[in-house]
């Protein structure tokens, strides 16, 4: 089965699933998931992208590219360059620890690239928040948009509970134990990434994917 195909499956079973959501998978469309494999290029950018707008961070983005001839630098190449000139080209004091951070990781087998794709999620979750700067949010949307993943629920995300407030008419911000009661009353799993995206479609203003 092709990952459009499973996508497709997913919008189907979690239409007859859950009555609230159906409606909003209806207005939405199909569901817009496109994983890829530059999971190294992945988890730079969503350092150097923290905090900023989307505009800011591609600014940033760039001029790190730039200062590696317009390449993506190799973990060896990060973990050489000078601090200064990671903070010159606009990244924070703490950003330039978090991608050497990140680098070293992968240099000495601490988060195994290689594997990463087959990694089971809890496992994978461990690696990932071992690096400085990669927090449990940033794990999970890894794991959505870049591996494609369709069992996450990003239960810290403030979109997915703001939307759940609203769908489901509760009197407060849902905390992660509410978010996993709703899931699995909903019947959810093991399209949990699916109902998440479909979510944020909801609010007003909504991105395809929330930004880093």
């Amino acid at each position: 089965m092709t990952f459009a195909q499973k996508l497709r499956q997913a919008e189907s079973e979690l239409t007859k699933r859950d009555k609230k959501l159906a409606p909003i998978i209806k207005a939405s469309g199909p569901c817009r998931i496109k994983p890829h494999t530059d999971h190294y290029g992945e988890l730079v950018g969503s350092i150097v992208g923290q905090q900023l707008s989307s505009k800011a961070a591609a600014v940033i983005w760039q001029r790190v590219l730039d200062l590696f001839g317009g390449k993506m630098p190799s973990s060896a190449q990060l973990i050489k360059v000078e601090d200064q000139k990671l903070r010159d080209v606009g990244l924070s004091w703490a950003k330039v620890g978090y991608v050497k951070d990140l680098a070293q990781h992968i240099i000495d087998g601490r988060l195994d690239l290689d594997h990463i794709a087959t990694m089971p999620n809890e496992q994978l979750i461990e690696q990932l928040t071992a690096v400085k700067g990669i927090g449990e949010w940033s794990a999970h949307m890894f794991m959505m948009f870049g591996l494609g993943r369709l069992d996450i629920l990003p239960t810290g995300d403030l979109g997915i509970r703001k939307a759940i407030q609203k769908l489901y008419d509760l009197k407060s911000l849902p905390d992660p134990t509410k978010i996993i009661t709703i899931a699995n009353k909903n019947k959810w799993h093991p399209y949990e990434s699916v109902a998440s995206w479909y979510l944020w479609q909801s609010l007003d203003n909504s991105p395809a994917k929330p930004r880093h």
